[in-house]
């Protein structure tokens, strides 16, 4: 018999070399609210109680796993993204609060667009050919597309990646969340966009391979490189080509939202000067993460 005091213990014993107390804490307390549906203020009053021998042996197991590195939220094959639960593996990166950030406001300014858009029809409502037309680059698990796609369900969402898995993940997460999205397989960097959007929002790979080292080993060793580290020497190369296509191919009224390195904020929004309004933007915690980008 295993007490579920017994198990925090030992989390706390086994991960105190990678983790800090409170650290630990927090990841003892998501695995006993997905496994035995307790919250914190039940937590505590369970610590005494025995859990049962299948239950403890989920614990075992997520803590290897911890130990060895393994994300929790890949221990539990998801992650929490702007209030939905997304598939994630080892395909595609775990979601980041910055980047709900970004989501946060693509919503509130396509709901600006999409609001002056219909006090500007004859019916006040969005007629069918001025519904928004949305291209998220380098989609990963498509938690930035089908979010969009949830606040706006008459917007037409393409979701491009060049990982044919992480395709596989972003779709099998759009069936879930009951979300039509156009998924497309291709190398970016090497083909040509097509079409007029209000919208194109990325999270591109944009850590140089010099910062390789500054990265933590858990991100670099369990989540897809391709995902983190631009391709090439140059870690705007993916900020140069969707700079380049937005010139051609951003509607009128549209817009660009970026993620970015907070070490390129400079030089990432230099690539946008000749736009009639591009703006740097900081994050939650201080630092240069967006660029917004207005046709």
């Amino acid at each position: 018999m295993t007490l579920l005091g017994d198990i925090k213990s030992e989390f706390q014993r086994e991960l105190s070399r990678q983790y800090s107390a409170s650290e630990t804490e927090v990841l003892f307390e998501i695995f006993c609210e997905e496994w035995l549906g307790l919250n914190r203020s039940e937590l505590r009053l369970a610590l005494p109680n025995a859990v049962p021998a299948e239950t403890s042996q989920k614990f075992r197991v997520a803590l290897q796993q911890l130990k060895s590195g393994i994300p929790y939220q890949q221990v539990l094959d998801k992650a929490l993204f702007y209030g939905l639960e997304f598939m994630v593996n080892s395909s595609v990166l775990i979601p980041r609060p910055e980047t709900e950030e970004l989501v946060e406001m693509a919503i509130t300014e396509l709901g600006t667009l999409t609001q002056r858009r219909a006090e500007g029809s004859a019916y006040g409502v969005v007629a069918s050919g001025n519904r928004l037309r949305i291209i998220d680059i380098g989609t990963g698990s498509g938690a930035i597309a089908i979010t969009l796609k949830k606040h706006f369900p008459e917007a037409t969402v393409w979701a491009v990646d060049f990982s044919e898995a992480a395709l596989e993940t972003a779709a099998k997460n759009a069936e879930l969340h009951n979300a039509s999205i156009n998924f497309i397989h291709t190398d970016y960097l090497n083909s040509p966009l097509d079409g007029k959007f209000d919208l194109i929002i990325s999270n591109p790979p944009y850590i140089g391979k010099d910062e390789a080292d500054e990265i933590a080993d858990s991100v670099k060793e369990f989540e897809p490189k391709m995902a983190l580290f631009s391709p090439v020497d140059d870690a705007l190369v993916f900020y140069r080509k969707i700079a380049a296509d937005a010139r051609c191919h951003l509607a009128e009224e549209g817009m660009v939202l970026l993620e970015i390195n907070q070490k390129l904020g400079p030089e990432t929004l230099a690539l946008y000067n000749n736009f009639p309004s591009a703006e740097l933007l900081k994050d939650l915690s201080g630092n240069d993460r967006f660029i917004c980008v207005r046709s």
